[in-house]
């Protein structure tokens, strides 16, 4: 009796990851093609409208709040890359880096400027391709390898060799992969609406309903088009991301003023101010999964349950990759943008945690 043929482990693996890219680009395919209808249709009704961007060429006066901090640049050694932050508190005082989420910059961390200064020295960046931070025009240069060591060069460059890491949103799984390859540089890790990586990356292959939340990821993967459906209507894609009753700040939320919002306006419509963001997303279908998964510092999760992009579900499964003290606190009324949204809560959060006995390994 003849043995059956074994296929080799190379073509299964081979096989998946063809099925893997198929899905990203077919649904990339459908996302392009509902931004072309939303397009039409937007020209259909408003032609005039639609094509019309105003570029603001004098920053809002909330951008040089002296309150917030210190205008500040560093150039890194290796990338040779200028990196824009926002600096409030003393030097010679404990770190915390704040890392943004898109679309936003340093401004999104305004409250906890404020807040922790008291204590810290708070350093609120601009990521590669954001803002004031320098931008590389190919998109290879935005591969999360790059990512993880731009936060680990600036940490030195300040002068520092370990800090509190708190990241949002994209500026969350930034915070995620430095915690995990640079443990030694991370005193404790705080992360504000996304889970670990890794479960990030099981989830949405297996739940159809995050796989559309998160559909803007494979929209993303086109060249230039997802910058032009941004600028269309003046940026009305932006504004509404923060405003809207679907993805915005709710009503009992602390809603963006008319200066805040011209200050992401005033940003994000310089030229090109929209791709180096944008390139973010584009390797990161070559970059996961993640070949190691453990954190081993004490971490806080934050998670607005509004939160239109991720599903709260996450949030709790992002527990088993935790070896350390985990605290995972939902906000029930708050949204995708919590650190904005609910600043006093979420200050008050990350004060206790900063302070509490961290030598319990789990709750």
């Amino acid at each position: 009796m003849a043995r059956p043929c074994c296929v080799p482990r190379r073509v299964m693996v081979a096989a998946r990851a063809l099925l893997f890219w198929a899905l990203v680009y077919s649904y990339c395919g459908v996302c392009a093609c509902i931004a072309g209808l939303r397009l039409l249709w937007s020209i259909g009704r408003r032609p005039g409208e639609t094509f019309r961007w105003v570029m603001r060429e004098n920053p809002p006066a909330c951008l040089n709040d002296p309150s917030l901090g210190t205008h500040c640049y560093v150039r890194i050694k290796d990338s040779g890359l200028r990196f824009h932050y926002v600096a409030a508190g003393e030097r010679g005082k404990p770190l915390m880096l704040l890392l943004h989420g898109f679309p936003e910059f340093w401004y999104s961390w305004r409250h906890q400027l404020r807040e922790f200064k008291s204590e810290y020295r708070v350093v609120a960046l601009d990521l590669r391709g954001y803002g004031e931070t320098d931008a590389p025009s190919h998109k290879d240069n935005y591969k999360l390898d790059f990512l993880i060591t731009d936060i680990k060069d600036i940490l030195e460059s300040l002068g520092y060799n370990k800090c509190v890491l708190i990241g949002h949103d994209w500026g969350g799984m930034i915070a995620w992969l430095v915690a995990i390859c640079y443990p030694e540089m991370v005193t404790k890790l705080i992360v504000v609406n996304f889970p670990h990586p890794s479960v990030f990356t099981e989830y949405i292959l297996r739940h159809p309903s995050q796989l559309i939340k998160s559909g803007y990821y494979f929209f993303f993967q086109m060249p230039w088009f997802p910058e032009f459906m941004f600028t269309v209507n003046d940026f009305k894609v932006l504004k509404s991301l923060f405003t809207s009753q679907t993805t915005g700040i709710g009503r009992k939320g602390c809603r963006l003023t008319a200066e805040d919002i011209e200050a992401y306006l005033y940003v994000f419509s310089q030229p090109g101010a929209l791709t180096g963001p944008i390139n973010h997303y584009r390797n990161i279908f070559s970059c996961l999964p993640l070949q190691h998964h453990e954190v081993i510092m004490p971490t806080l999760l934050l998670w607005g349950e509004r939160d239109a992009f991720m599903e709260v579900e996450m949030a709790e499964i992002t527990r088993i990759y935790v070896k350390n003290h985990f605290r995972l606190t939902i906000l029930s009324e708050a949204s995708h943008w919590l650190q904005q949204d609910q600043p006093d809560i979420v200050n008050k959060l990350i004060w206790t945690f900063l302070k509490e006995d961290t030598t319990r390994k789990r709750e």
